[in-house]
C-alpha cells in the first residue's frame, strides 16, 4: 500500500476526503473511512466563529477517534487569530490542520478570506508562518490554480507556503472564477509538484478508479483529494484504492447496498443531530445518493416533506423502487 507522509503524520494511503461544507460532518466521514478513505477533512471553520465561542462551530469541530488520520480545516485571514486558535485545537482529535485558500463563495471572499488569499500570497505566507510557529502539529493548505485566468499563480503560492512552513498542498486546478464549472487544469497540478519538495495532493475531476489512476500518471502528485464526487458515494474510495492496488473495477453498490448505507447514515445523522435537523440535513445528502436514478426526481420532490425517519424508511423501503 502506497503511504502519505505530511509533518510527522504518515497516512495509510492516499486518498483524501475534499472539506466540503454541510457534506464532511464527523459522520459522513466515519463513513468513507470505513470505505476505505485514507485521510478525512472536516467542513471548513471560522478561527473567528471559535475565538469568539460561536455555539455554531461545535458540531464543526466534532471528532472521532475513529476518523483519524483526520485534518480539521480553519478560514480566517489574520495571522495572529489563525495562530492563536490552531495552538487552541490541536490538542483536539486531529492530525493535521489545514487552511482554507480555495474557497470560491462570496461572502468568504468578500470578507478576504479563502480563495481571496490567492490575491493576496504575501499575507497567505504570513498566516502559514504565524501557525507553523505556534503549532507541533502540520499545517497544510488548500488553494486553487489562481484567481482567475489573468492571475494563475498556484505555483507561486506553492513555493510561498513551502517557504513559511506549510507541510503540504492540496491543490484544486480550477481558477475561483470557474467555481467548479468547466475542466480542472491538472497540467498546474503538476507544475506545483515539480516546484515543491513536500507533498502535492491533487483535486478536480476525480470522479471514478480510472481518472484517479490518471490523475497520478499525468501529475505525479503524492495523493488524490476526491470532493464532489464523493457525495452520496462514499464506495468512490473503496473502488478508487482497489483499482490502483489491482488494476480491477469493482462493480457499483446494489440497490440494497445503497438502501443500507442511506439508512444508516439518517440514524447516524439523526444520533449526532437530533431527528429535526439529522433528517433535515439528510434530505441533501439523499439527492446526492440517488442522483442519476430512474426515480431522482420523484425521491428529491417527497424527501421534502419527510420530518420522521420512519417516513424516510417508508418511502425509501416501501414507496418508491429505486
Amino acid at each position: 500500500m502506497r503511504e502519505l507522509k505530511i509533518g510527522n503524520v504518515t497516512i495509510p494511503g492516499i486518498l483524501a476526503l475534499g472539506p466540503m461544507a454541510g457534506v464532511t460532518d464527523t459522520v459522513y466521514r466515519q463513513l468513507c473511512k470505513e470505505q476505505g478513505c485514507s485521510l478525512l477533512y472536516s467542513e471548513m471553520v471560522s478561527a473567528k466563529a471559535i475565538l469568539y465561542k460561536n455555539k455554531n462551530t461545535t458540531p464543526l469541530l466534532a471528532a472521532s477517534e475513529s476518523e483519524r488520520p483526520l485534518a480539521v480545516q480553519l478560514f480566517g485571514s489574520e495571522p495572529d487569530i489563525m495562530a492563536e486558535i490552531a495552538s487552541q485545537i490541536e490538542s483536539g482529535p486531529y492530525d493535521i490542520i489545514d487552511v482554507n485558500m480555495g474557497c470560491p463563495v462570496p461572502k468568504i471572499v468578500n470578507n478576504g478570506e479563502g480563495s481571496a488569499l490567492m490575491k493576496n500570497p504575501k499575507l497567505a505566507g504570513e498566516i502559514i508562518s504565524a501557525m507553523a510557529k505556534k503549532c507541533t502539529k502540520p499545517i497544510t493548505i488548500k488553494i486553487r490554480k489562481g484567481f482567475n485566468d489573468s492571475s494563475i499563480n498556484a505555483v507561486e503560492m506553492a513555493k510561498i507556503a513551502e517557504a513559511n512552513g506549510a507541510s503540504a498542498i492540496a491543490v484544486h486546478g480550477r481558477t475561483r472564477e470557474q467555481y467548479y464549472s468547466g475542466q480542472a487544469d491538472w497540467d498546474i497540478i503538476r507544475q506545483v509538484k515539480e516546484a515543491v519538495k513536500i507533498p502535492v495532493i491533487g483535486n478536480g475531476d476525480i470522479t471514478s478508479p480510472e481518472t484517479a489512476q490518471s490523475m497520478l500518471e499525468e501529475t505525479g502528485c503524492d495523493g488524490i483529494m476526491i470532493g464532489r464526487a464523493a457525495r452520496g458515494n462514499p464506495w468512490i474510495f473503496k473502488r478508487v484504492s482497489h483499482y490502483l492496488e489491482t488494476g480491477e473495477i469493482l462493480p457499483l453498490p446494489s440497490t440494497d447496498e445503497m438502501l443500507d448505507m442511506i439508512l444508516r447514515h439518517a440514524k447516524m445523522l439523526i444520533d449526532f443531530k437530533g431527528e429535526y435537523t439529522g433528517i433535515r440535513e439528510m434530505r441533501t445528502h439523499i439527492c446526492f445518493y440517488v442522483s442519476g436514478m430512474r426515480h431522482a426526481n420523484d425521491i428529491r420532490r417527497r424527501i421534502n416533506t419527510i420530518e420522521h425517519y420512519e417516513e424516510l424508511e417508508d418511502l425509501l423501503r416501501k414507496d418508491i423502487s429505486l
